[in-house]
């Protein structure tokens, strides 16, 4: 239920995008599109937990030993910042914790094409002279997918039978998501564009639906929000890089078509987990079957 928030905003900010543009222009539109994320940023300012009230502290006079000097200080200030780096940001658990490492890697690969067509669609079909508000109804359409098929699919994928499964639904879902950029080089008609964000959409509501269930599977529940946040960083640094790098390929080739075939970045990383699967799965009775060996 928490992952169908973008795909709301994918549904309805192509309409408002083209609508703003329309009748205020793009600087216009870009004025109010900013005043409404700005929201965004109360929202969040919400949602923070409150602080509880510190007791004063008493002065008591002492003496002790002297207070550390400044190689103390900066002792201090290095340990604390090392313990928020280890709360916050899971490297440790990188290094150590095999499955976390194949599942951010792949998943970090895949952020390099997952979003590129979302990007490319409206141009690529205006390209080819589609209506502008026609190419725009696609983007909403994949959104209306998203939302419908995210929570079905979450409670689908919920029953015990999906139980140490996850990973194969997971790469089958990025396997069809790969596959399906390649419908975009048949034509760019509007039923072959429609068919290809039904689809997209479908695939990829699956594995926005599964991302973090997999990753509940790979870590402690303890230390679920550090690698969170650790991976949550290293998509961002290829998603980043996504969108720039199909451009220039774009201007190399001259074609928006190729886009779709680079979109395929899905496929190696798919390939990757489903190699790697066994470990991600038997890894935790492996190590238990490890341990009583020792302990015997």
């Amino acid at each position: 239920m928490s992952s169908t928030g973008t795909a709301l905003g994918l549904s309805t900010l192509p309409f408002l995008g083209d609508y703003l543009q329309s009748t205020l222009g793009w600087r216009g539109s870009f004025l109010v599109l900013g005043a409404v994320l700005l929201n965004c940023c109360v929202c969040g300012a919400i949602m923070r937990p409150v602080r509880p009230r510190k007791p004063r502290k008493t002065e008591v006079i002492s003496n002790g030993p002297r207070t550390p000097g400044k190689k103390g200080c900066m002792l201090g200030i290095f340990q604390s910042l090392a313990s928020s780096l280890r709360k916050h940001m899971a490297f440790d658990l990188f290094c150590s914790n095999l499955r976390f490492r194949v599942f951010s890697l792949g998943i970090t690969w895949m952020m390099l094409g997952f979003v590129v067509p979302l990007i490319y669609l409206v141009p690529y079909a205006s390209a080819h002279k589609m209506d502008p508000s026609r190419a725009a109804l696609l983007l909403s359409i994949l959104g209306f997918v998203n939302i419908i098929v995210r929570p079905p699919a979450g409670v689908l994928f919920s029953l015990p039978w999906f139980k140490g499964r996850h990973i194969y639904v997971f790469s089958a879902a990025l396997l069809i998501n790969g596959l399906s950029n390649s419908i975009c080089c048949i034509s760019a008609s509007f039923p072959v564009l429609l068919m290809y964000v039904l689809a997209y959409g479908l695939s990829m509501s699956v594995v926005g639906s599964l991302m973090f269930t997999v990753l509940m599977d790979t870590v402690e529940m303890s230390r679920f929000p550090s690698a969170l946040g650790l991976l949550s960083i290293m998509e961002s640094v290829t998603l980043l890089i996504g969108p720039p790098l199909a451009g220039n390929l774009k201007t190399l080739c001259f074609e928006l078509c190729i886009l779709y075939v680079d979109s395929t970045m899905s496929l190696p990383e798919c390939l990757w987990l489903t190699e790697h699967s066994p470990n991600m799965i038997y890894w935790p009775l492996n190590s238990r079957y490890q341990n009583r060996q020792r302990m015997f």
